[in-house]
């Protein structure tokens, strides 16, 4: 898989059917409220390798400095391989959680702070929802990136903590869908929670219609139900 991913214009070349309602999305159009990285050779050096393995950043990000942001369909390793690089060319700086143990090796804990990597104490009191949510609560720019399927495998339902947390601290959920068949990272329309879930649900899941992950046959039931819908 690595050596397919630098094979340059011969990638390239190969350009798949883009997507005719989503705009290209590059660095220089997010807003000044989005948190960065603030890398000056990191995204040049990420946007030419998105380049060489044929895929692109689509969409938009709003002007905003707080989100919850869902990574779907998420049903290979190989994902990351697409979705770091096209993280680091936009300079956007979206986080993820993991156990604070794994910052005990001081060279390690750096790695992770530079990736974006936040340490939670789940032996602490309260949850990791109600942590979650104290780190919004700090006002600090924070895009906190989820998987809400929770595995790589085909799963019945999604975890909803994802919800309840923007529901909590008060910001909205940002879909993001990373589509095999058109190769684009699509960063799509954001929804604001009401409170009603059974309401909120079906807004994010109609914006994954037709997307195509690596495995199809891992797809979730939510987003294989409104691609048969569609039909």
């Amino acid at each position: 898989m690595t050596s397919s991913f630098f094979k340059g214009s011969k990638t390239v070349v190969s350009q798949p059917k883009r997507s005719k309602i989503l705009p290209k999305l590059s660095k220089k159009q997010l807003g000044n409220l989005v948190p960065k990285r603030g890398g000056k050779f990191t995204p040049v050096i990420a946007a030419m390798l998105l380049k060489m393995a044929g895929w692109r950043n689509v969409g938009e990000i709003p002007n905003i400095p707080q989100a919850v942001v869902l990574a779907l369909p998420h049903t290979s390793n190989v994902d990351g391989i697409y979705a770091i690089p096209s993280l680091f060319a936009l300079d956007v700086n979206i986080s993820i959680m993991a156990k604070h143990t794994l910052f005990k090796v001081p060279v390690f804990a750096q790695l992770l702070n530079w990736i974006g990597v936040i340490p939670i104490d789940r032996g602490n009191k309260g949850s990791v929802l109600q942590a979650s949510i104290d780190k919004f609560k700090t006002g600090e720019p924070l895009f906190l990136g989820l998987a809400p399927e929770g595995t790589r495998q085909y799963t019945e339902t999604w975890k909803t903590g994802f919800y309840y947390l923007a529901l909590g601290a008060g910001v909205p959920i940002l879909p993001v869908a990373m589509d095999y068949k058109t190769k684009e990272v699509r960063f799509m329309s954001p929804v604001y929670p009401s409170g009603d879930i059974d309401a909120d649900l079906p807004k994010i899941y109609a914006q994954y219609k037709g997307v195509v992950p690596r495995h199809p046959e891992r797809l979730s039931q939510p987003l294989q139900d409104i691609n048969n819908a569609a039909e």
